[in-house]
């Protein structure tokens, strides 16, 4: 028989049967089309730079996050470039606002004071309280801080000064700086201080301080009915008891899972089990605690826990999602000072972990569970413990009737103002950032007030007028005549809006004034209210308007001028966007991903066409559509969506729109380890020379952010070394032949390209997966693989390919499905500095008869 040319149609298609989709191609991972051929997408590095170590007009931090760059997760990024020539790039987390001074320059944390700065509490006496260290050996001690009413909450944190003798043997100095608390009750908070092996830290309540409270903090994920934002700590409605440790406390080994767990599998898959993050090992066979399930075991790998037993100890199988706490289970006795009020089983906190109890004494709980939300850590004698009276659910438990309320997770807004940045955490106030007129100089950002009269190289930056918006839900400076606009907002007084957020309120500044919103003749600042929709969810600027989404329809607004400023008209009624951050530009046609498919705009609303959508929208988590990212790739005319699978809480796949060729591709971010490490953030910015994203700190989702750079080499450089990026495209399957009769194929000829590659003789993998039926499974398949004889060490293109000639398979079937891959044996040199295009391979084919 002549050889059959294997040559399939660019993009790929889940809306039909793998069988039906014949000429096809069904999955990719890794994997983009370019001029009709998959190639491996590029790779991605990561930038070097550090958070600095001091904000101008505060004191030395020593408050580092203990993985990635940043702290929190990063939801935005907005580039630009100063007038003095400075590259900067803001990024917004869930528990921190910072700019970026050049790649790998340094990030300032410019998060805003809570208030008007200086906005701090002084507490004359008495502000700490201390239990007994004994010297020798350098560690942190908790410190609980006595500051009345200070309304925060954990994760949020605090800049303390003023501090000018030792505190029970603790240094000033190692007070005076930026910390993280644990809250403990409303006058109460503890937090870490390190000390020196020499110092002696005796028991104690004494000391003067400041206290500065940056805005808080907010989620990382969506949240509801539980914990924060279901009434009290733990879903209580009742008043708040509390003690000390009396006795220091230690980590138990935990561990996150490394993929999702349904509610039957005897394998669990996890980062690590030897010297995970606390250093201790899981025990060779034991339980473990995930969620509220209890799990028995019998033995450990590296990574994964065997013989389990679902639902032990009289808890439930259920199913988790991939980076759930996976915590070794045990009871034990906890000692403190007075447990007295306590309930008499339930729940404490202590430091941010929650911790379950069956029974008391006066000075001990017993029956103790640790790590009961996921979390565990070490805990200093003295540390605070804190549970609601008897009304408490507990951490995870049901909230009470009517508490069931969704807390949404962290996301901002921006938009240059000049040469300057307006910014917002959406449902907080307005906030503006002022280049320093050292641009080398990073102060805070302070929020925009009638009541802020503070200066900056004696301006007045931030001075508005009285009916300056206090809280809103996105902010944008329109192209057109520099208006600064609130969606979703309020009016202090009352006169021209609610005194209370609205969420379909919209408000303009005068032009080219930011601090100027009452409207008067004399202005043109104003507001209109939006009818269709509960919400406003974002705003897009294009061309010649701004195009504002609800979640139920998308309005145009544009600039008319004096009288009526800004005209709307409605342009899509009964559509849906996913979230703030799911809408992307390019070319001047707006894309964005809705609930159940996806839109575009290009002078009329319409569906845009997706031959993925009913596999990305039958496995998606919709709950935490807010975390889902669009951004576009303008050196592929690609746009990019991140979002969660049903089954995670993070982002943990992509699907991509090739608006030149008008076709799909789509993957996952698993990484070559096996675990997750998706992108929360996407900007492509033409001011720097590459695509940036941002991606969790560690893999399967974290609290802390990294910045990676796209389209950057070949490999995966979030860690050092690198490692390869497992790469992969497989075929519908074809008939073999006509397909009437069973086909033996004997050989291969490939047909790629290597150019890109940075390795002597760079190696790829075909696979073919043969059949009899649709139905039936894919039989025995061989992987042999392609290698270039070519050096692409010190020239990265050839003209003419040099690579293996041909490759001997023994497969028979009716159909078959053709695969390419890189990165995929285990090796890590295997697939490292590896790039490949797809050509047009051709198989040899004998007949083999009926059946």
């Amino acid at each position: 028989m002549p050889l059959q040319k294997l040559a399939f149609r660019p993009g790929t298609n889940r809306e039909s049967t793998n069988y039906g989709n014949e000429g096809g191609w069904y999955q990719t991972n890794k994997v983009r089309f370019r001029s009709g051929n998959p190639e491996k997408i590029g790779g991605w590095t990561r930038d070097n730079g550090a958070l600095s170590a001091s904000v101008a007009g505060t004191i030395v931090s020593i408050a580092y996050p203990t993985t990635g760059t940043l702290w929190g997760v990063c939801r935005s990024m907005w580039n630009w470039i100063t007038l003095s020539g400075y590259n900067l790039l803001a990024m917004g987390t869930n528990l921190k606002y910072y700019i970026q001074n050049g790649p790998g320059g340094n990030f300032y944390d410019v998060t805003p004071i809570t208030g008007i700065p200086p906005a701090a509490t002084t507490v004359a006496s008495n502000a700490f309280t201390t239990t007994a260290s004994s010297s020798g050996a350098n560690r942190y001690v908790t410190v609980t801080c006595n500051v009345s009413g200070y309304n925060g909450q954990t994760n949020d944190f605090v800049t303390i000064s003023g501090v000018a003798s030792a505190v029970n043997g603790i240094p000033a100095v190692n007070f005076n700086a930026e910390f993280q608390i644990t809250y403990v009750n409303s006058s109460q908070f503890t937090i870490q201080v390190y000390v020196a092996s020499t110092v002696t830290v005796t028991a104690g309540t004494t000391g003067a301080a400041t206290f500065a409270f940056q805005v808080a903090t907010g989620g990382d994920v969506f949240t509801v009915g539980l914990g924060w934002g279901a009434g009290g700590w733990g879903g209580s409605t009742g008043a708040a008891s509390t003690t000390t440790l009396n006795g220091a406390l230690a980590t138990v080994a935990n561990t996150t899972l490394s993929a999702a767990l349904d509610s039957t599998a005897t394998t669990i898959s996890v980062a690590s089990t030897t010297a995970p993050s606390p250093g201790i090992n899981f025990a060779a066979s034991g339980s473990v605690l995930i969620d509220s399930e209890i799990i028995s075991y019998t033995g450990v790998t590296a990574t994964t826990l065997t013989g389990c037993t679902r639902g032990a100890s009289g808890s439930t199988a259920a199913a988790h999602v991939v980076s759930t706490g996976v915590i070794q289970y045990a009871t034990s006795t906890i000692n403190v000072t007075d447990a007295s009020t306590f309930a008499a089983t339930g729940t404490f906190a202590v430091d941010g972990e929650v911790i379950s109890y069956s029974g008391k004494t006066g000075t001990s709980f017993t029956g103790c569970v640790r790590g009961y939300a996921g979390y565990v850590t070490a805990h200093a004698s003295g540390a605070g413990v804190a549970q609601y009276s008897s009304t408490a659910t507990g951490w995870g438990s049901a909230a009470p009737a009517g508490l069931g309320v969704g807390v949404q997770l962290r996301t901002w807004s921006q938009a240059n103002y000049g040469q300057n940045l307006v910014f917002n955490p959406r449902g907080g106030a307005i906030y503006y950032w002022v280049v320093d007129s050292n641009p080398t100089i990073f102060n805070r950002a302070q929020v925009i007030s009638a009541s802020n009269t503070n200066t900056q190289n004696s301006v007045a930056y931030w001075d508005a007028d009285s009916t300056c918006p206090t809280v809103c839900n996105f902010v944008l400076v329109s192209d057109s005549s520099r208006f600064t606009i609130a969606f979703g907002t309020n009016d202090p007084t009352g006169v021209y809006a609610t005194t209370v957020l609205d969420p379909m309120q919209i408000r303009w500044s005068d032009q080219e004034n930011l601090l100027v919103w009452t409207p008067l003749t004399t202005n043109q600042a104003g507001d209109y209210r939006l009818s269709h929709g509960s919400a406003i969810i974002t705003a897009q600027q294009t061309r010649q308007e701004i195009l504002v989404f609800t979640d139920s329809a998308v309005y145009s607004m544009q600039y008319l001028g004096p009288p009526y400023v800004w005209s709307f008209q409605i342009l899509g009624d009964n559509i849906s966007i996913a979230g703030p951050n799911a809408v992307a530009t390019a070319n001047n046609i707006t894309y964005w991903m809705g609930l159940d498919k996806f839109y575009m705009y290009s002078g009329r609303v319409e569906t845009l066409p997706s031959t993925l959508r009913e596999y990305v929208f039958t496995d998606i988590n919709k709950a935490q559509a807010f975390q889902f990212v669009a951004g576009t790739n303008e050196g592929y005319s690609e746009v990019w969506w991140q979002y969660c699978s049903a089954n995670s809480n993070v982002i943990d796949r992509y699907v991509i729109y090739n608006y030149l060729d008008q076709v799909w591709y789509y993957g996952d971010w698993t990484n070559y380890n096996g675990a997750y490490q998706g992108r929360t953030a996407w900007l492509d910015s033409s001011l720097r020379e590459f695509p940036m994203a941002a991606t969790y700190g560690v893999a399967g989702g974290s609290s802390n952010a990294l910045l990676v750079y796209h389209e950057d080499g070949v490999d995966d450089g979030t860690i050092n070394p690198p490692v390869p990026i497992v790469a992969n495209v497989q075929s519908s399957d074809f008939d073999i032949g006509d397909g009437n009769n069973f086909g033996f194929v004997w050989r291969l000829i490939p047909d790629l390209t290597f150019d890109g590659s940075s390795v002597n003789q760079p190696t790829a993998y075909f696979t073919a997966l043969p059949r009899a039926f649709p139905g039936a499974a894919y039989g025995p398949s061989n992987d042999p693989a392609v290698t270039s004889t070519q050096n692409y060490q010190n020239q990265i293109t050839y003209n003419i390919q040099q690579f293996t000639q041909q490759v001997y398979v023994r497969i028979r079937g009716r159909q078959m499905a053709f695969k390419v891959s890189s990165g995929t044996t285990g090796s890590v040199l295997d697939g490292l500095g590896v790039q490949w295009q797809l050509g047009a391979p051709r198989i040899d084919i004998r007949p083999d008869g009926r059946r």
